[in-house]
């Protein structure tokens, strides 16, 4: 059963991202709807943008928590101990995305994925040890920890849509390239379109073909979650946080190499650093929480425990207020007008 569960999810992730790998470089991906705030001399109005970047994100994160309740009810931790755990952690994480992108970067309307999961990783142990003695739960720590890193695999795997989809965190132009990935990537290339998107109006690279980076990443990072959930399943807790956390903060810093957006001074980043710290105490925290015993894995008995009215809205709440607090455009503008159609009256 647990076999037949995580194959159904893994052909699902196929379809969806094949689906985002196609469609969302063009320009109509990018801005999802526009909401009249302030009229103009002229009749028209100014409008606030929402994109398909924050839809995306707020999937993503949705997905991501949905997981990790799966995956930690199939240890018969409780619904509420998981909401804890993910409150402590997402709540210092988010702002951190903003923060350290503007330390970095200087820019205000810039967010780093990189700079939340570190904190993330940080604070993580320590919150999951801090309710479990407060809640009260028997797993182990490096199994809920595996659970939030397997979930934090597929939340950044889907998350990369929303990259695609505004053009951003994009890859170096084709012919910049070397002769190797120009033939690995001769007919798998992104072509992004649209001068909102920010690979436009930041490089000029719109209607160019550049190496499908997000792609990439999104694919290994989905796949490091499907191997995550295997391992997991057959109660390989520290293989399982082990695998996708390594896998997942590697490729970050190996990534980043053939970006061609602006990721701060130096041949190293700070985000490419921010990664390598997060493997050593992700290797500390596998030694400080290990685990040798066994523990009974049953995926079904998780997904019992999503299906809960308590939990379904708690979700739906989670995505609505990410989706307003990260695709609230900052940086496009819209100018709308309306009028009545004669012909319909």
């Amino acid at each position: 059963m647990n076999a037949m569960l995580i194959f159904s999810f893994a052909i699902c992730l196929i379809i969806f991202l094949s689906w985002g790998f196609k469609n969302l470089p063009g320009e109509k991906w990018q801005i999802l709807g526009a909401v009249p705030s302030a009229k103009q001399k002229d009749g028209s109005w100014r409008g606030i943008n929402f994109t398909y970047y924050g839809l995306f994100n707020a999937l993503s994160l949705v997905l991501a928590t949905s997981v990790m309740i799966i995956m930690t009810g199939a240890l018969s931790v409780s619904s509420l101990a998981v909401v804890c755990i993910f409150m402590a952690v997402i709540t210092p994480s988010l702002p951190a995305a903003k923060w350290i992108a503007w330390i970095v970067e200087k820019k205000n309307s810039t967010f780093s994925v990189g700079g939340a999961s570190f904190v993330g990783m940080i604070i993580a142990p320590w919150c999951i040890l801090f309710t479990k003695k407060c809640v009260g739960f028997e797993a182990p720590v490096i199994s809920v920890m595996a659970a939030l890193t397997v979930s934090y695999a597929f939340g950044e795997g889907i998350g990369r849509l929303s990259c695609i989809s505004f053009g951003c965190c994009y890859g170096k132009p084709l012919s910049e390239c070397g002769r190797f990935l120009q033939n690995c990537f001769k007919r798998h290339h992104f072509i992004f379109t649209g001068k909102t998107k920010k690979i436009a109006y930041a490089h000029g690279l719109d209607g160019h073909a550049v190496l499908p980076i997000q792609a990439v990443t999104s694919s290994i990072y989905c796949a490091s979650g499907i191997l995550g959930i295997l391992l997991f399943s057959n109660g390989l807790f520290t293989s399982a946080f082990l695998e996708t956390l390594m896998i997942t903060q590697l490729w970050r810093f190996i990534s980043e190499f053939f970006r061609n957006d602006y990721r701060g001074r130096g041949k190293i980043s700070v985000y490419q650093k921010l990664s390598l710290a997060a493997v050593l105490y992700g290797l500390l925290t596998a030694v400080m929480f290990k685990f040798s015993g066994n523990y009974p894995v049953n995926l079904l008995i998780g997904l019992k425990t999503l299906w809960n009215p308590a939990v379904l809205l708690f979700l739906q709440f989670l995505g609505m207020g990410i989706f307003f607090y990260l695709g609230k455009s900052s940086v496009t503008g819209s100018v709308l007008s309306f009028y009545i159609k004669r012909n319909k009256i």
